[in-house]
């Protein structure tokens, strides 16, 4: 196998969509804490590394069940990279993912294990059980206080912050389950979103963004929807646009991967939101 192909193999085994979608996140939650050039940099990378990680080892680790129902969209089943080269490639980009994060402080190195260590939770067993939406709750309310321990003088973020989050995983993970709820059920995988099914699952994860949208809004002005900016509620009713757009998906077949790119869509309103209201991750 020639270079281009196994590199082109690996990164279609590491969700590339999710995979950009959270590093430009942590990038524009980074400029919204006014961090330092060279931090923003090492920190980018650092998640983009790390989200790598857990994108191949997803797949490394589901290798037989996309065999066994025929995922010719995957990589690893097709055969054009081995399971052995995926772990390798996992293994050493999560390695890279903390060595990064190390210059940024010790405080930052921690919050980031920790959030891959979640995220590597659900790919080892958790996403089969009934509480499998508690690694995305956890990586995702951790991740906006990434940004403000990366910085010189590391703070944790705000409970707001940590909510918003938090919803915005819950979301995530309901959405990015829907397309393969079929599969999952012939491989045993019973999940909470398996649990719920898919209109019900729709219908929570709308209700998360909104959630989450509403703490992005009110949060960083302590609550008091007076000092909420015009701008910032415009924001905020893009993101109740796409949850209703979402609900309205949920009622038909196969549009899951839909619905999951609105709620990374929303994801990213939300972190504009803070950078263009001047709202802070620490207060």
């Amino acid at each position: 196998m020639t270079s281009t192909p196994l590199v082109r193999g690996l990164w279609r085994s590491s969700h590339p969509g999710p995979t950009m979608v959270v590093t430009a996140l942590a990038g524009v939650l980074a400029v919204s804490a006014g961090l330092e050039l060279w931090r923003i940099l090492l920190l980018v990378v650092a998640v983009f590394a790390g989200q790598l990680s857990i994108g191949l080892s997803n797949d490394a680790i589901d290798a037989e069940r996309d065999r066994a129902v025929g995922r010719t969209d995957k990589p690893i089943a097709r055969g054009d990279i081995t399971v052995r080269t995926a772990w390798t490639a996992a293994i050493l980009c999560v390695v890279a993912a903390l060595g990064l994060s190390a210059p940024l402080g010790l405080p930052l190195l921690g919050a980031h294990a920790v959030a891959l260590i979640s995220a590597w939770s659900y790919n080892l067993g958790l996403k089969a059980t009934p509480v499998s939406v508690v690694p995305y709750m956890v990586t995702f309310g951790i991740f906006p206080s990434l940004a403000v321990l990366s910085a010189d003088q590391p703070q944790w973020a705000a409970a707001w912050a940590w909510c918003a989050g938090a919803a915005l995983g819950v979301a995530l993970h309901l959405t990015n389950v829907l397309p393969d709820l079929d599969d999952d059920a012939q491989t045993g995988i019973r999940g909470l979103p398996h649990r719920l099914g898919g209109g019900p699952s729709a219908l929570v994860a709308s209700a998360a963004l909104v959630a989450g949208a509403y703490a992005a809004t009110a949060g960083p002005r302590e609550w008091d929807i007076a000092e909420v900016s015009a701008l910032s509620w415009v924001f905020f009713g893009l993101v109740l646009v796409v949850a209703v757009i979402t609900v309205s998906l949920g009622r038909r077949e196969r549009m899951g991967r839909m619905q999951f790119r609105l709620a990374m869509f929303a994801a990213l309103v939300l972190a504009a939101q803070l950078v263009a209201s001047g709202g802070s991750l620490t207060t």
